[in-house]
């Protein structure tokens, strides 16, 4: 057999979308509810478990039913801001608008890596029937990074610089598989998370 080029008459889209949120004190405020409850961060794990060659991170993962909960009003915050961004989105893609009349979020989490950490293992977040359910993924950085830390997508090959509210969304399928290049200097701040098709609860 012999590969062909198809030869699009334009540029292929990437379909990541980018925003920054405003105003940007949510960022500080998720920072802060973060550094607030050490006793619920753990070490990021992948799939495979711990592992911190594939990742070196500390994780606080967020539960939607806990987002009721008073002290969870940065959060609350976020999410309707990033609800605005993911509107925004399916404006773009009026497709994607039809399929997906409702949508929900499951866990998500906030992490934060110190020089020397990463998330270097080459992902997608759609990977097995376990994860079959997710349709995009979501992002925010909460703080600006000047040396390394950057979010490097693959197969567009692209590097996302981590600033301050910049949020993407993205496909989670296997087409944007993406790492999380080491922070060199300094700390980074995420908020990460899943857009899926609503559960069928009857």
């Amino acid at each position: 057999m012999n590969r062909i080029d198809l030869n699009p008459s334009h540029p292929l889209p990437h379909f990541i979308g980018s925003w920054f949120i405003e105003p940007l004190s949510l960022c500080d405020g998720l920072i802060k509810f973060f550094e607030t409850r050490q006793g619920y961060q753990t070490p990021g794990q992948t799939e495979g478990g711990l592992n911190a060659e594939s990742k070196n991170s500390t994780d606080l993962t967020i539960r939607p039913r806990e987002l009721e909960l008073p002290e969870h009003k940065p959060i609350r915050d976020y999410i309707d801001t990033l609800y605005a961004c993911y509107e925004d989105y399916l404006e773009q893609w009026p497709f994607l608008k039809s399929i997906m009349p409702r949508a929900e979020i499951s866990s998500f989490n906030i992490q934060r890596y110190h020089p020397g950490g990463h998330f270097l293992a080459v992902h997608s977040e759609r990977t097995n029937i376990g994860t079959s359910h997710r349709v995009l993924a979501w992002m925010t950085y909460l703080n600006d990074v000047d040396d390394g830390g950057a979010t490097h997508f693959v197969h567009q090959d692209l590097d996302v610089q981590p600033q301050k509210g910049k949020t993407l969304i993205w496909p989670a399928e296997w087409t944007h598989a993406h790492r999380g290049n080491v922070v060199n200097s300094g700390v980074k701040y995420i908020i990460t998370g899943w857009i899926h098709f609503p559960v069928d609860h009857s």
